[in-house]
Order: C-alpha cells, then structure tokens, then sequence
C-alpha cells in the first residue's frame, strides 16, 4: 500500500511534459489572435485609404476652374483605383448640388458615375442625404463625392466583406461653380 501511495505522490509532483500541454492548449489562440490582429490593421489600413484617396479626387475637383468633360469623371476613377490596392473595386459618384431657398431644398445641377456603378443622383434622391450636406446660401454650390470601396478580409476570423462608403463635400474654390460638358450651366 506504501508503494501505491508513494507512486501517486510521485505522480502529482512531476511537472514535466506540462509545457507542452500549456502549448497545445494556447498555440492556437495565439495564432488566431495574431492572424486576427493582422486582419482587423488590414481593415483599419484600406478605410484609410479609401478616405484619403477620396478626399484627394474631392480636392482635385474643387480646383478645377473649367468646364469639365464628360470623360473626367472616369479618369478620377482610375486615379482612385491607382491609390487604392488592386483586389479592391471601385465605385466612383461626382455630383454637383446647390441649394435653392425659394424651393427650400438641395437640387443637383449634374450628376455622373463611371458606367453607371451608382445611379445619378436627382433633386428627390438628395434629399435622402440631405442631413449630410452643410447649411449653405441660397444659390451655392458643393460638389460631393460618393466613393464605395469593396474590403475582403484575407483571413477568416469572424469578418465579412465589407463597402468602404465615403461621402465628401466641397465647395469649389476659384469659381462659383463647376460645369459639365453636356449639362446646361445656368
């Protein structure tokens, strides 16, 4: 009986191979938390980027002090797709909007998306988004630009795909409005 119980304290003192239990129990929690840190800076990183990329089309079409062509828009496209990676997609909207106090609203003087990746945006449409713009005079003008960015995380740890969505607002600054190739500038 002696050496039963000797053998079982024996037994509850010996501490070896207890590191690599420990190990087995938290290597994969540390693996998933690694890949998941890297995953969530990577979602962190691409929203960044898609609002710099999209302020910077934003100021580049507010000092603008021409008429713009109606291909000028798909080149702010293609420079936003540039800034951004290259797995991700992009979908560009550039619209020009004054605010009228007779009528007490927004109304889009023109609207334009490269291949109609977003429908244009109309007087009625605007006003979804009205409580974005800022208050404005009467007869001013902005022009906002509506960017959706696509995110697809490279790891499963529990996020999905994901749109970037931005939406910028800018007042022209060396002209009280910018023009449209095709549109009518009143």
């Amino acid at each position: 009986m002696k050496s039963l119980r000797y053998t079982l304290e024996r037994f509850s003192r010996d501490e070896s191979g207890t590191l690599m239990a420990e190990a087995l129990i938290v290597l994969p929690f540390m693996l998933w938390a690694y890949l998941a840190l890297f995953v969530y800076w990577d979602a962190y990183r691409a929203v960044n980027t898609a609002q710099k990329a999209a302020y910077t089309i934003s100021d580049m079409i507010s000092r603008e002090m021409v008429t713009l062509p109606t291909n000028y828009v798909t080149g702010m496209r293609d420079l936003m797709r540039y800034l951004i990676d290259k797995d991700q997609t992009v979908k560009l909207r550039v619209t020009s909007v004054t605010w009228s106090s007779a009528n007490a609203r927004f109304e889009v003087d023109w609207s334009r998306s490269p291949d109609n990746a977003m429908p244009q945006q109309t007087t009625t449409t605007i006003a979804t988004s009205a409580y974005r713009i800022p208050a404005m005079a009467d007869g001013d003008r902005v022009i906002i630009v509506d960017a959706e960015v696509s995110y697809h995380p490279a790891f499963d740890v529990g996020m999905n795909d994901e749109v970037i969505k931005q939406f910028i607002v800018t007042r022209p600054r060396f002209i009280p409005k910018l023009c449209m190739t095709g549109v009518t500038c009143t």
